[in-house]
């Protein structure tokens, strides 16, 4: 690209800029305010004392622009990364590990900002003041969330605020005295993380607490489900890494649930299988403009997320089986004379067929009829996913179907699955998507008795109890 001769003389513009900040901030960071000369900034610039003037109308206006544009940059970061919905947790470990590091990078903002800080005549304006106030803001309310799920104890949060920074800033100071190198900082930070935590947390007696603390996990589940699993993780101690695998979108077609729907047909049963049916079935009836009178049928939802959105969409439930699966279905549905019942089955498009199958064979007639499909998400939506993992050394993954387990495997063009995979764990949500796991001849480490999320993350830690020795 040809740069005009206006781009250019911008550029130079913003690189001496640069230049004067970079200066100024390291001579405010040796010096007070007072002891600093606009010509020792524009000796160390290496330009003229009067361009520096040209930049900055005063000492004052150079030292305000260094402080606030560090003090945006800091708080904004900081609003973007801890985001809802997440759990305080995470919040909190994100806020500790990012504040560390931003004062790190940046030393001679941070020794500047801790000095005037800790002087009570400083001369910090209103709007330094006002930014001070929204990073403790950020830290308050995290806090006050955590009480809120009752994962923090009942305490004063502007006297905990003030106290964990004083820690981070603490933790900062001694990092830039002794010169850490990358491996020393990211365990000092963790350390950090651990104190302030063990302070915070409503019960904290020792490690059982967080019983996968520094362990790294990857959840690959649908999109709109991914954060909701991760923060049963996190609450746990976990690094977590979200892996959207599968996107749930509407079927090819409607046809099939609209002239079932809209005919009025007899049915006996209803069978969801999933929240993702539930949540589609009831779009599409509203769509419809229609509904169903449910006295006379029998509704059964697999799984406890399931029974909860069904309750959530005014679904009245008859039967949770307690075994979550094809096999637990059928048992259940023993107990009623299904032949020639109706049984009505909204699904995925790709589902499976042992549960209509079992059920035809005690001779119910089954509508099956697709509510949902599954896609691969788009690569623009998930290129921050395959950055963070690409970071990280995972040593869990968890599949929680085997459409999220080959679509992993597609996204990421994974040719060697044994090769991928070596020297990880794997987790599976139930026995089919184990059966999937291992007819690409690896090992499934991990599998729940009860085949949810919340079984899949008791069983976690189960695991980890029983072998500490190797981890």
């Amino acid at each position: 690209m040809i740069l005009t001769s206006e781009t250019r003389k911008e550029n130079s513009k913003h690189r001496k800029r640069k230049k004067i900040l970079e200066s100024a901030s390291m001579l405010f960071s040796r010096k007070s305010y007072h002891e600093v000369m606009m010509d020792e900034v524009a000796k160390l610039a290496s330009i003229a004392k009067g361009t520096v003037y040209n930049y900055f109308s005063s000492k004052e206006e150079l030292y305000f622009s260094i402080m606030k544009g560090k003090m945006e940059n800091l708080n904004q970061s900081l609003k973007e990364i801890i985001h809802e919905p997440q759990s305080s947790l995470d919040s909190l470990r994100k806020f500790i590990l990012h504040l560390y590091m931003f004062m790190i990078k940046y030393q001679n903002f941070f020794l500047i900002y801790r000095k005037e800080s800790l002087n009570a005549e400083n001369v910090l304006c209103s709007e330094l003041i006002d930014l001070e106030k929204d990073l403790k803001e950020i830290l308050r309310k995290i806090i006050k969330s955590g009480k809120s799920e009752g994962i923090f104890r009942d305490i004063d949060e502007e006297f905990y605020v003030d106290l964990i920074l004083g820690s981070i800033y603490g933790a900062v100071l001694r990092g830039i005295g002794q010169r850490l190198n990358e491996y020393e900082e990211i365990m000092e930070r963790e350390k950090i993380y651990d104190f302030v935590l063990r302070g915070l947390h409503n019960g904290f007696k020792n490690d059982e607490i967080l019983p996968l603390r520094n362990k790294t996990i990857v959840i690959t589940r649908a999109v709109e489900t991914s954060r909701e699993s991760a923060k049963i993780f996190t609450q746990l101690g976990a690094e977590v890494i979200t892996f959207p695998t599968l996107d749930i979108v509407p079927p090819d077609s409607w046809e099939q649930f609209d002239e079932f729907i809209l005919n009025k047909n007899k049915i006996d049963f209803i069978i969801f299988t999933s929240a993702h049916a539930v949540k589609m079935f009831s779009k599409r009836l509203e769509e419809l403009n229609t509904s169903l009178n449910f006295k006379n049928i029998k509704v059964v939802a697999v799984g406890t997320k399931t029974s909860a959105i069904c309750e959530k969409y005014g679904i009245p439930l008859d039967i949770v089986p307690n075994n979550f699966s094809s096999e637990g279905v059928i048992s259940e549905l023993l107990k009623f004379k299904l032949n020639k019942k109706i049984i009505f089955i909204p699904r995925s498009a790709i589902g499976r067929e042992e549960l209509p199958g079992g059920l035809e064979e005690l001779g119910a007639i089954i509508k099956s009829v697709p509510v949902y499909n599954v896609a691969i998400p788009s690569e623009t939506s998930i290129a921050p996913n395959i950055e963070n993992l690409q970071k990280n050394r995972p040593d869990l993954y968890i599949f929680t179907s085997p459409s999220t387990f080959e679509n992993f495997l597609q996204i990421l063009n994974i040719t060697d699955p044994v090769l991928y995979f070596s020297g990880v764990l794997i987790a599976a949500i139930g026995p089919t998507t184990r059966v999937a796991v291992e007819n690409r001849n690896l090992k499934v480490n991990i599998i729940p008795e009860e085949y949810t999320i919340e079984g899949l993350a008791k069983a976690t830690v189960n695991y980890f109890s029983m072998n500490k020795e190797h981890f």
